[in-house]
Parts: C-alpha cells; structure tokens; sequence
C-alpha cells in the first residue's frame, strides 16, 4: 500500500486542530530550534561546547552576600536549561518571552543544565 503526500499534510492537520496551544508553540520553538542549526536542550551534555535556541520563560536577580546574578529560564520546545550571568544586575533585552540563541559550555547544577555567562545574540520575533 503506497501512501500520497496528503497523508502528511491531513496528519499535520489533525494534530493542529486537536493540539493544545503550549504544544503548537513548543513543537514551533523546537522547528525553529532545528532550522537554525542550534542543538536540542535534551542533546547536550556538561563540558561539550553548544548552541541553543529558544524562548525565554523567567528572568530573575538573585541578589547575593558576594555576586549578584541574572537567572534566565531558557526552553527550546524540548528541554529547559538555565542561562546565568554572574555579576549583573539586568541585563538589556533579556525579558521573558524573548527569544535567543545562547552558546558557551554545557554545566550542571542541581542536576539541570545550565550555561554561565553564556554569549547570546537576540532574535526577532519572526
């Protein structure tokens, strides 16, 4: 039996029609994601190099005895990871809902993934 391209097209549909909001915008952030030749959060490991896109969910000052720190949620439609930038207290264009390519070195803390002081460029909304 030989499947027509439609199928795809009627499957895609479906899924739309039937797909809650969150899942529609985490299956486009993960496209997204892919087309720009960034790695999948869930792909990295601690000490490789990477770069990653995605939205930013929470942007929080972590006000500290000796360090203050920027703590930015960063979810790519897969996976969530943690971006920090130590020493700052704000950081321009860095707001929720933004979307970024992040890149430096994979850690870990607290068994999430996590990118210090990472290199970012922001994207447009498009």
């Amino acid at each position: 039996m030989t499947r027509s391209r439609d199928d795809g097209y009627w499957r895609r549909l479906i899924r739309r029609l039937t797909s809650d909001e969150e899942q529609l915008d985490a299956d486009e952030l993960a496209r997204r994601s892919a087309a720009s030749g960034c790695r999948k959060v869930g792909d990295c490991a601690s000490g490789e190099k990477a770069a990653v896109l995605g939205r930013l969910r929470s942007v929080a000052l972590c006000p500290a005895a000796t360090t203050p720190t920027v703590e930015a949620e960063l979810f790519d439609g897969t996976e969530g990871m943690t971006l920090i930038w130590l020493g700052r207290r704000r950081i321009p264009g860095i707001q929720p809902g933004r979307t970024l390519r992040a890149w430096g070195r994979i850690s870990e803390r607290d068994g999430r993934k996590v990118l210090y002081n990472p290199y970012y460029e922001l994207q447009t909304s498009g």
